[in-house]
């Protein structure tokens, strides 16, 4: 640590470093990860709409591709499977754009890039993923 500022020449900072409530919220999330069922709800959570999404994709004759760990899922607008960076990189870059601004105009905040992970938390309710199915699959009957 002598090398860092303001001891030495090396200078580290970022947004929350060192910040009292950052800290005190990341100790308050491990202390709700470690309790019983946390993990399996999750699960459950990502498994299911993964599962709905792609059968609503379907229904639509949307090609899409969901990659899912757990509670956290990338939707690819391409024929599976995506297992690699070239794999991805063959995903429809203008469907997604579409698909994004879709489901903002649906009061679905997702991430802005095709290449980032959704992440399902607890505190999202069965109504809030079967809200955001029914959006995704009004996007995408309005691309007919």
């Amino acid at each position: 640590m002598t090398q860092m500022a303001p001891s030495g020449p090396i200078y580290q900072a970022g947004t929350l470093s060192g910040n009292p409530v950052a800290v005190a919220a990341g100790l308050a999330t491990l202390k709700g990860l470690s309790e019983p069922g946390t993990y399996e709800d999750l699960e459950e959570k990502g498994a299911w709409l993964a599962g709905e999404l792609a059968t609503a994709a379907a229904r639509r004759g949307v090609a899409l591709t969901v990659n899912r760990v757990g509670s956290m899922l990338t939707l690819f607008f391409t024929a599976g499977p995506v297992k690699s960076l070239k794999e991805a990189q063959k995903s429809d870059l203008t469907q997604f754009r579409r698909f994004f601004g879709g489901m903002l105009e649906a009061g679905i905040s997702l991430p802005p890039s095709q290449f980032e992970a959704w992440f399902i938390s607890r505190a999202h309710r069965r109504e809030d993923l079967e809200f955001t199915v029914a959006a995704a699959e009004g996007v995408w009957a309005g691309w007919r």
